[in-house]
């Protein structure tokens, strides 16, 4: 029987289905990530105000470690799907091993820094002097878990590169529901107090890699993949990981200077630009889902010398993403009058928010093209681009931002301003995408 013949909408039905079986999972993995912080501090906030400080600022300093090391996923996602659609599936768990050994090494020496180094890092975050010690004990013990957090990011990439973003949403399910167990006990039934919530997670962040390990593991043995560590492989890993480094530094760069800016301008500034910032960050969990989607399998295409392919489902996940963008806008203006009052009750926080938050609302659309073509270059392997890309977008945010208190401007110009950031980083990918330089077929780069 002769198949029937593709279309264009067969064509983008295909792609959609692949879409939604990749983003799906893995937006529900993204959002449990930060459920284990939400956690911590329900918990360790009823044993008291100085407790609850300094559970904030010890994972503020292990988000911002762990977030610097985010590039473990994405160039091991990558590598992994370029293989897999290359058909080479014991090499791409080989490249997905040499990730995880790197994820290891790189663990052990944020470890080796950090614990010595606790009460310089609280200190330096300016916390009180009833907070510090709190900050301190929690930060050592969770110091402990972070081979596993990386551990983590690494074989994410892996499964993702594989296709497979249901079982990191089953890991991350299970190890939320591990950490809110381990915390209740360990704080109220052993009484460790906030030693105990920094010891659960740790153990659930154990947790969480080994079963991602027995998954990696099984897969390698399956198909007869080494599972030693491979020293060229890992420098290997390590290379086409520093660009992508780059690129996260200076987009936390961004944030810091937007914070800072927003500090400067007031008390009532700041407090409504954080609870933008929430929302801001909620809106990205859900377009770095189909970034995270186009990465596999953008990766996958090119691995498969399928340019078409490739262009095809890029040309499908930007207007995913402007549709998505447009949905976010639309939502976050008809949701205002419910969850504002979440936040806050301060009748001038609440008049600085309002406009500030439309400008977030008009940018969404821009902000989820942005995403899905920072995905698909990711899954093309094009992280130096990428890093040039984002240290030009910095260079022209920074001036621009650090002007807003100096001409008089409030938060709503300083969102004006973050607007402009997505903007110069819309055209920076988009003449890339248009140029066709990032398409490069085969098993590697």
């Amino acid at each position: 029987m002769t198949p029937a013949p593709t279309t264009p909408r067969t064509g983008r039905r295909r792609h959609d289905r692949e879409i939604i079986a990749l983003a799906v999972p893995a937006f529900g993995a993204l959002v449990a990530e930060p459920l284990f912080v939400m956690v911590d501090s329900a918990v360790v906030g009823h044993l008291g105000t100085p407790q609850l400080a300094g559970l904030g600022i010890a994972a503020a300093l292990l988000m911002t470690a762990v977030s610097i090391f985010v590039f473990l996923a994405y160039a091991t996602t990558a590598a992994v799907a370029r293989r897999v659609g290359a058909g080479d599936l014991p090499a791409a768990i080989r490249q997905g091993m040499d990730g995880i050994w790197l994820a290891l090494l790189l663990g052990a020496v944020v470890v080796a820094l950090a614990i010595p180094s606790a009460p310089w890092l609280v200190d330096v975050f300016g916390a009180s002097d009833t907070a510090a010690p709190y900050a301190i004990t929690y930060l050592r013990i969770s110091s402990f878990g972070i081979p596993a957090m990386l551990v983590v990011l690494a074989a994410t990439g892996v499964l993702r590169g594989l296709q497979d973003t249901r079982t990191p949403l089953y890991v991350a399910i299970g190890g939320f529901t591990a950490n809110g167990i381990l915390n209740v006990t360990l704080v109220y039934g052993a009484g460790l107090g906030i030693a105990g919530s920094a010891w659960g997670t740790v153990i659930a962040q154990v947790g969480m890699a080994v079963a991602y390990l027995i998954v990696v593991v099984r897969g390698a043995r399956r198909h007869g993949a080494s599972l030693r560590p491979d020293a060229a492989g890992i420098r290997a890993s390590a290379r086409a990981g520093v660009p992508l480094l780059v690129r996260t530094l200076s987009l936390r760069a961004v944030l810091m200077i937007a914070t800072a800016v927003a500090a400067r301008l007031g008390d009532t500034d700041i407090a409504a630009h954080q609870i933008i910032l929430s929302l801001w960050s909620l809106t990205a969990f859900a377009l770095d889902a189909i970034a995270i989607a186009g990465q596999a399998i953008i990766g996958r295409y090119l691995g498969a010398d399928d340019e078409k392919g490739a262009r095809e489902a890029c040309r499908r996940m930007v207007e995913w993403g402007i549709g998505c963008g447009i949905a976010l806008g639309v939502l976050i203006v008809l949701a205002r009058p419910l969850f504002i009052p979440l936040f806050t009750s301060d009748p001038a926080v609440k008049d600085t928010l309002l406009p500030a938050l439309l400008v977030v609302a008009v940018s969404q659309p821009i902000a989820g093209v942005v995403f899905v073509l920072d995905g698909v270059l990711m899954g093309a392997g094009d992280g130096r681009y990428l890093a040039w890309a984002m240290l030009v977008t910095l260079a022209v945010f920074a001036p621009v931002a650090l002007l807003v208190p100096v001409l008089g401007g409030g938060l709503t110009a300083l969102w004006w301003a973050m607007t402009l950031m997505m903007a110069v980083r819309l055209i920076t990918l988009w003449v890339r995408t248009r140029s066709g330089r990032w398409i490069v077929t085969g098993a590697t780069r």
